[in-house]
């Protein structure tokens, strides 16, 4: 899954494209490098972060969306936590709602991807992007993450979403510390029991830093052996900022796993 911010203040990439045809640009050399998914997102989700109003939301990722459906031929995923957005994202083209704010308690965005016939990405976050890293606990992160997708699993069913639809994302980063995601990385092959894919979004990510010291732009091999090990716990898809190494890197573990199992 390639990333495409189309924000201003994300912690990545943020800035990066100044109109829609650079966004086009970008997402078509995605593909290019072997991205099987897009992510269009256009309100950040790094912590701290301040919300956008819903129509600035739309004109950043609309005319996107609307640009690369038809000339791409790969899945179109719309990264917002607003049931207008999604529906609007929807419309334009995108046939998967990635969506943070999947604690919600109000079931409109759900039910807006059930009746679209939608693929959701169901993430685990604690709090909202705002509030989330300011004092995470928890008292067995594993179980309660666990025991959310068990729970959004059956809301979701009753919202049209059926269990072939949802993917789960445990949500790395979004309302934890260190020893929180790293307890979730080493567990990831336990959410595969739900029977649902699993996502991982750890590319780049702080914790990181705060584990190596390495700063943004020297993440890639800590973001690589996230993905590579998660792969190798059952993973199915891996969301990433640098398309073209994650891709070698998780065809060379695929390639050993495969040996594994001859």
């Amino acid at each position: 899954m390639g990333i495409i911010n189309l924000t201003p203040d994300s912690f990545s990439n943020g800035g990066q494209f100044s109109d829609a045809k650079a966004a086009v640009a970008c997402a078509l050399k995605l593909v290019q490098e072997g991205a099987e998914i897009l992510d269009i997102g256009g309100e950040s989700t790094r912590p701290r972060a301040t919300p956008v109003e819903e129509s600035e939301e739309l004109r950043r990722v609309i005319p996107v969306i609307e640009e690369l459906f038809g000339r791409v031929n790969v899945p179109i995923s719309i990264d917002t936590m607003k049931p207008a957005v999604a529906r609007a994202a929807l419309e334009a083209g995108a046939s998967i709602v990635n969506d943070v704010g999947a604690n919600r308690e109000d079931d409109e965005m759900w039910r807006v991807a059930g009746k679209a016939k939608a693929a959701y990405v169901c993430v685990h976050m604690q709090g909202t992007p705002r509030t989330m890293q300011a004092n995470p606990v928890y008292e067995d992160v594993v179980k309660e993450v666990g025991n959310f997708f068990s729970d959004r699993i059956q809301r979701l069913n009753r919202c049209g979403i059926s269990r072939e639809q949802i993917i789960l994302d445990p949500g790395i980063g979004f309302g934890k510390t260190l020893e929180h995601n790293l307890q979730l990385l080493g567990a990831l092959r336990k959410f595969t029991r739900l029977e649902c894919p699993l996502l991982l979004g750890a590319s780049r990510k702080s914790f990181m830093g705060k584990l190596l010291g390495a700063d943004l732009p020297s993440r890639l091999a800590a973001s690589l052996a996230c993905a590579c090990l998660a792969r190798e716990a059952g993973a199915q898809i891996i969301r990433a900022h640098d398309v073209a190494e994650t891709v070698q890197g998780l065809r060379m573990t695929e390639a050993i796993l495969a040996k594994r199992n001859e």
